[in-house]
């Protein structure tokens, strides 16, 4: 049964942020929110939680695609080949925000990434799931959730998100109402800015 922990993103009690970081560490799943959507997410290191997290998603873990959550951009060496000097400047200018880069992985990946050409690299710009990471020490894998019956439409009330995923995930990060527009995925791996869905942020 799912845990719901109600976190206020302008002062995260610390108490509450170090019960998640425990829950990541111990394998299990959090739902937490974001500057774009609600999102899953779970520990990049620890395979059984990757395989969860695939599951969940109805997903082989080699043909999922989830995104690494950073709390800034120190992290991009540890998962991608070397960057132009352009590109870091463009992450730099639009990060912390509602996108999702998609850029060449290199060969350290984690072992659940093994085999993957490219990554998608998230830096939200909200203060928890920033904080989880510094906290945690290294990024998080994250997918997002969505209604079945909708594409774009996403759940928007953690009460309601806390129902459906009730035996799913191990803990509900209750922020309030979250946005119902996914992050904006650009593909920089041609060195050129490419939108492959444009959602919130705006190039």
């Amino acid at each position: 049964m799912a845990k719901i922990l109600k976190i206020y993103p302008d002062n995260p009690q610390e108490n509450l942020v170090n019960e998640v970081i425990k829950t990541l560490n111990n394998g299990g799943l959090i739902i937490y929110p974001s500057d774009t959507i609600y999102a899953l997410g779970c520990n990049i290191f620890d395979i059984k939680a990757m395989e969860k997290l695939a599951q969940l998603k109805k997903l082989k873990l080699e043909k999922s695609k989830f995104s690494i959550i950073c709390n800034d951009l120190s992290h991009l060496s540890d998962f991608t080949r070397p960057i132009d000097t352009s590109i870091f400047r463009f992450l730099k200018s639009h990060l912390p925000g509602p996108f999702t880069f998609i850029l060449e992985a290199n060969k350290s990946l984690p072992l659940a990434y093994k085999g993957h050409k490219t990554i998608g690299i998230r830096v939200p710009d909200h203060p928890i799931p920033q904080l989880i990471v510094e906290k945690l020490g290294h990024p998080i894998a994250s997918t997002s959730i969505h209604d079945d019956d909708e594409i774009i439409e996403y759940s928007t009330d953690p009460e309601l998100i806390a129902e459906k995923y009730d035996h799913l995930v191990d803990i509900v990060i209750d922020s309030g109402y979250g946005d119902n527009v996914a992050s904006t995925i650009v593909d920089l791996t041609s060195g050129e800015p490419e939108i492959i869905r444009q959602g919130k942020g705006i190039i």
